[in-house]
């Protein structure tokens, strides 16, 4: 048999699916996300949980000082410490403890009993409610103020715009947020001034108790991504491929949205890797002022009382938090920003 009768009985490979070939792209760009995120949570969890339970070794706190008082004999303060078992070695704690966090158990409170993890995830309700609401707040005006600073900079509009993000940068929560109480709740009676509603109870009731401390806390947001995403979608005009476009014939609208918007959204997007967890954990001010008990006024209370296992619950959420929407943030740079996806 010849060589070319050969080839001709050799059935054909069948053609790779284009569709495929992208898939398996997509999924290596994931695991390699997943891998990054889960190779930084690793080290920083163990560093920061063991210097909190050796902090709390050497700050002497314990539940017996917080249960009986300061005049409390050492055989009653003995006794109580072998009951929560801080009469064992520091490591042997450390692990137990550890092996506990990874069964989704971060202990029992010092001060009233309670499981941590239920008292974490009522007060992480509420916060993340805000904090949600917030972010949609702050992305939604900052991008809009961002864009148009950039279509109109230069100009009159893009001082403005400048100028009023500069303005809301420097206003704390709590200020703004007393402020919207005495007009919006006190004065015209459009919102409750304080308390929570869960959205089991009803959407307009949820949304009515969160709105106003939403709002407070979006200014940062607000003002962060109108800034970043104003200077690099105004950097990405001055680009090589959108003086291409331009000479090619594309409309200003193709333009935006097909080069400008794409390769500028980057920085306005990681900017929000610290944002989302901030304002979940970040807002205790803000809390006492509308009467909401969130995460960021548990974490206080805890820390004012002493309570080392719900501050220890407290940090292990908040990396988890920090974590996880640092991921979602990379995975849709990954999607959406040329650069991004080059570089997973």
């Amino acid at each position: 048999m010849t060589t070319t009768e050969a080839r001709a009985a050799t059935p054909p490979r069948p053609a790779r699916r284009p569709g495929t070939a992208r898939a398996r792209r997509v999924l290596g760009r994931v695991l390699a996300t997943l891998a990054r995120s889960v190779a930084i949570f690793v080290p920083v969890f163990l560093v920061a949980t063991f210097v909190t339970f050796a902090l709390r070794s050497l700050s002497g706190l314990s539940p017996a000082r917080i249960q009986l008082g300061e005049q409390a004999t050492p055989e009653a303060i003995a006794r109580v410490e072998a009951e929560w078992g801080l009469d064992r070695p520091f490591l042997v704690q450390y692990g137990d403890w550890l092996a506990g966090v990874f069964q989704g158990q971060l202990g029992v409170s010092w001060t009233n009993g309670a499981d941590i993890s239920t008292l974490i995830g009522l007060g992480l309700g509420v916060s993340l409610s805000v904090a949600t609401l917030a972010l949609l707040i702050g992305v939604s005006a900052g991008f809009a103020l961002g864009t148009l600073a950039a279509l109109r900079r230069t100009t009159w509009i893009d001082r403005a715009v400048t100028g009023f993000v500069t303005v809301i940068s420097v206003m704390p929560p709590f200020v703004v947020g007393i402020v919207l109480v005495a007009v919006f709740a006190v004065g015209l009676g459009l919102f409750p001034s304080a308390g929570y509603v869960p959205a089991a109870d009803g959407l307009g009731p949820w949304l009515a108790h969160i709105t106003l401390p939403a709002i407070a806390l979006s200014f940062d947001v607000i003002a962060d991504v109108a800034r970043q995403l104003r200077g690099s979608l105004v950097a990405a005009y001055r680009e090589n491929y959108v003086t291409g476009a331009i000479v090619r014939g594309l409309s200003p609208r193709r333009i935006f949205f097909g080069h400008v918007l794409r390769n500028g959204l980057g920085p306005a997007l990681a900017t929000l890797g610290l944002k989302f967890p901030a304002l979940v954990g970040a807002s205790v001010v803000t809390e006492w002022i509308f009467g909401l008990q969130g995460f960021g006024r548990f974490a206080n209370d805890s820390a004012q009382a002493g309570d080392v296992p719900a501050v220890q619950g407290v940090l292990v959420v908040s990396i988890a938090l920090v974590v996880a929407f640092n991921l979602v943030v990379n995975l849709v740079l990954a999607r959406v920003t040329p650069a991004a996806q080059r570089g997973v």
